[in-house]
């Protein structure tokens, strides 16, 4: 079996795409361990990327092509290796494969590699709760795994899911998915969160998780797909090689789409969990995921008493519907990763008090996605008591169908707006419905900015 040290030694590598979220660096020096000759790439300038170069310059098998590309990096190479988001159709990638050229992506590396040592694949995929499934699947199996008090030593051999290793990684910030490989064993467990994006890698692979769950599918990304068909498509590639062994778990809302769709796993929607089991996490959306993450923990092989305990106990995860604090009566959210409209309905509809003067303070707005907004413009109606702006082309699109709002142009003054205007009872809900694109430098940026901005106005009053 070829080893992921003999796949990539000596070989020369294009990495398409550095960033500055953590993942290209680990993915960069990974490669640079394993003996690669490894040129990166990327439109931003040295300086823009100058947090992520630095941490790779100590690398001498390490070389840099930033402020642009140039197409004979992707046709005089072994492989490119592309970053989420770079559209398969793009010159320097159309190029490498007109030249024969193998593109491959490093989440779908990883789980091939880490299949073949013999290791499970939890992968969940979806438009809306992919990041609470996957960290609650996640952390219900460390939780047990750390009760017991095994470990690897306990059992190399035919060891239980109890004591094999287990492994977060995908769309995690931060975390090199395919730097995790070195430490994968047979038996381990790797839990993975898949955006449509690097599901694109699976699809040029062949492979699929071995459990899948696939929460819902609904509008977005419509500025980099021509149609909700082609969104599908990518999605699909979670279930689509999947064998009649394998466990496919989904939303009943995208139950028969993925039906459509053939899939050699037969795909069944999870049963809702028992009405007392009490999650910390609020709104009958994330009940929905923990019976997604329920039944993803059954195929794991888990018995209910163990799947209880990790469900009841997950704390959730920052920047989806995340409880932050209360100070003199008022509760704040951070639902930084709510990018569409769906999203904030959700936490609107989560938090709401019907029958009771509406107490919600809306935060969002931000760059537009082309998405509807009517729905979530009349729940706002229906739920919250004043509406802050955060200014963007998504905002002004939606400005003229509103009444009563006020626009920032940073994200601070935002918050100390919000808290001025809070009263006992009430809860301010950070939940942008549209993308970060403008105001920030992604997502992240958007969720390090509002914490800092609590930090100062909020927990230190």
């Amino acid at each position: 079996m070829e080893t992921e040290r003999d796949f990539f030694a000596d070989r020369k590598i294009t990495v398409l795409g550095l960033g500055l979220l953590g993942r290209g660096v680990g993915d960069v020096e990974f490669l640079a361990k394993m003996g690669a000759q490894v040129l990166v790439t990327d439109k931003k300038s040295e300086e823009a990327l100058r947090g992520s170069v630095d941490l790779l310059k100590k690398y001498s098998n390490v070389t840099f092509r930033l402020g642009g590309h140039d197409i004979k990096d992707f046709t005089d190479c072994d492989m490119v290796i592309k970053a989420a988001g770079v559209r398969p159709d793009s010159p320097e990638i159309s190029a490498a494969k007109k030249a024969g050229i193998p593109v491959y992506m490093s989440t779908a590396l990883f789980a091939k590699f880490a299949t073949e040592k013999g290791a499970r694949i939890v992968g969940v995929t979806g438009t809306r709760g992919k990041s609470t499934v996957t960290h609650m699947i996640h952390h219900c199996l460390v939780q047990i795994k750390e009760s017991r008090g095994l470990n690897r030593a306990e059992g190399a051999v035919g060891r239980t899911i109890l004591q094999a290793e287990i492994a977060l990684g995908g769309n995690i910030r931060g975390v090199s998915t395919l730097a995790l490989l070195p430490e994968i064993q047979k038996g381990d467990v790797c839990v993975l969160e898949l955006d449509s994006w690097q599901l694109q890698g699976f699809g040029d692979l062949k492979i699929s998780p071995h459990i899948s769950v696939f929460t819902n599918l609904m509008p977005d990304h419509q500025n980099y797909y021509a149609s909700m068909d082609e969104y599908f498509a990518d999605k699909a590639n979670i279930f689509k090689f999947q064998s009649e062994t394998d466990v496919l778990i989904c939303g009943d809302g995208v139950l028969e789409e993925i039906r459509a769709a053939r899939p050699v796993a037969m795909p069944h929607v999870p049963k809702p969990i028992p009405s007392d089991w009490s999650l910390q996490i609020p709104g009958e959306h994330n009940r929905a995921n923990a019976a997604l993450a329920a039944e993803a923990l059954r195929a794991v092989g888990l018995n209910e008493t163990e799947i209880r305990s990790g469900v009841e106990t997950f704390a959730g995860v920052e920047g989806r519907l995340h409880f932050v604090g209360e100070k003199n009566g008022v509760r704040i959210y951070n639902d930084n990763n709510a990018t569409t409209p769906e999203a904030t309905i959700a936490a609107l509809r989560a938090l709401s008090n019907y029958g009771h003067p509406m107490s919600i303070i809306l935060i969002m707005g931000g760059a537009d996605k082309g998405l509807e907004m009517g729905a979530l413009l009349l729940e706002i109606t229906k739920t919250c008591k004043r509406v802050i702006l955060l200014s963007g082309s998504g905002t002004s699109r939606v400005v003229p169908l509103m009444s009563d709002y006020s626009v920032f142009d940073s994200l601070p003054d935002a918050v100390k707006e919000a808290i001025h205007s809070a009263s006992k009872g009430d809860i301010i809900l950070f939940s942008p419905a549209f993308a970060s694109f403008g105001m920030f430098v992604n997502e992240y940026d958007r969720n390090d900015q509002f914490m800092a901005a609590l930090a100062t106005h909020f927990l230190k009053r």
